[in-house]
């Protein structure tokens, strides 16, 4: 009988917070730029940090020693999905400020 065991990567993306400032110039430093200058989405892969994506100014920082593709694919896709729900939410709030309102006598 042959087994064939599979490996299953736990990815999370996160905003970083402020504990995570050694994290991000750590990526920086590895992808040999300037740090992240704004908030921004980290992605793990089982716990490890292995890009990042400032959410200002689109920017990536990502260990060139590890496969980093699909998880900056996955950083973009969720800082755009969170843009365009953020602004639906704006916009459906200014929208109820706007509607007509009717007043009986």
């Amino acid at each position: 009988m042959t087994s064939i065991h599979t490996h299953s990567d736990a990815i999370v993306i996160r905003h970083a917070s402020d504990a995570d400032a050694r994290t991000l110039i750590d990526l920086a430093l590895l992808d040999d730029r300037a740090p992240l200058s704004g908030p921004a989405l980290i992605a793990e892969v089982n716990g490890v940090a292995r890009a990042a994506l400032d959410l200002h100014d689109g920017s990536v920082a990502a260990n060139p020693f590890a496969r980093t593709a699909e998880l900056v694919e996955l950083l973009k896709l969720h800082a755009r999905r969170t843009r365009s729900a953020s602004s639906s939410s704006l916009r459906d709030r200014v929208s109820s400020l706007l509607r007509p309102v009717s007043v009986r006598a």
